[in-house]
């Protein structure tokens, strides 16, 4: 949008405004798939009283790729429940205690759960690949709530096709997802987009714009401007 307006114009974005819906949907991912309620779904609509133990969320380490608000928003869900979360963002902070990127060779193979909230850019796209993969350990849960495009789906269907991995999956690549595709028959859970677009969304949504129009009223500073930095050249 930059490029499309004119100097004298501030642009602010919404950030926040997805980080509970959002994050919820991701635990709500996580647990579904460490405690099999699929397979509960479909065990009650056969009329099956089949129990066994499954796996916890509790004590499993997850490793949260592209923390951000959302991240940071899932990360304290994922503390309730008495995960080890380890953050990591394109660029190391120690003073808040995120990794780099480029740590994930060593982050990867002691992680129990890895979750993707990356947005899409060109550093992005692809970043989560067979390589990558290949360093999770046996019976991992991956979990996508970010891009689809982050992860390469052919290389995720690779692992799934074998058991070595699970997945659970918010955002794909393509979307929509055609009936035929072979993820749905994976055993990964795939809903479709929703994440971010809960309850929650209009009410807060409109609290945002309010707070705005009192501050432009008022003179104060705005919220989330968007600094003159990001500014691109249009295509």
């Amino acid at each position: 949008m930059l490029p499309l307006i004119g100097p004298e114009v501030t642009l602010s974005n919404g950030r926040g405004l997805h980080d509970a819906s959002a994050a919820e949907h991701g635990l709500g991912l996580i647990l579904a798939a460490q405690r099999e309620l699929p397979r509960w779904v479909r065990d009650q609509d056969a009329g099956r009283w089949q129990p066994e133990h499954t796996r916890s969320l509790a004590d499993s380490r997850v490793v949260i790729l592209g923390y951000g608000s959302i991240g940071a928003a899932l990360e304290q869900r994922l503390l309730a429940c008495e995960a080890e979360v380890v953050r990591v963002a394109s660029r190391p902070d120690a003073d808040r205690g995120v990794h780099g990127v480029d740590e994930l060779p060593a982050l990867l193979p002691t992680a129990d759960i890895m979750v993707l909230t990356l947005p899409e850019k060109p550093g992005t796209i692809g970043l989560i690949g067979g390589e990558q993969l290949a360093l999770l350990p046996d019976d991992a849960l991956v979990v996508n709530i970010g891009r689809g495009r982050t992860l390469d789906t052919g290389a995720l269907l690779a692992e799934l096709s074998t058991g070595r991995l699970r997945a659970a999956l918010d955002v794909v690549d393509p979307e929509p997802l055609p009936a035929d595709h072979p993820l749905w028959s994976t055993g990964a859970i795939v809903t479709p987009h929703v994440g971010g677009g809960a309850a929650t969304f209009y009410p807060r949504a409109e609290r945002l714009v309010a707070e705005q129009l009192r501050r432009f009223a008022e003179g104060r500073p705005l919220l989330n401007v968007v600094p003159r930095a990001a500014a691109v050249t249009p295509r």
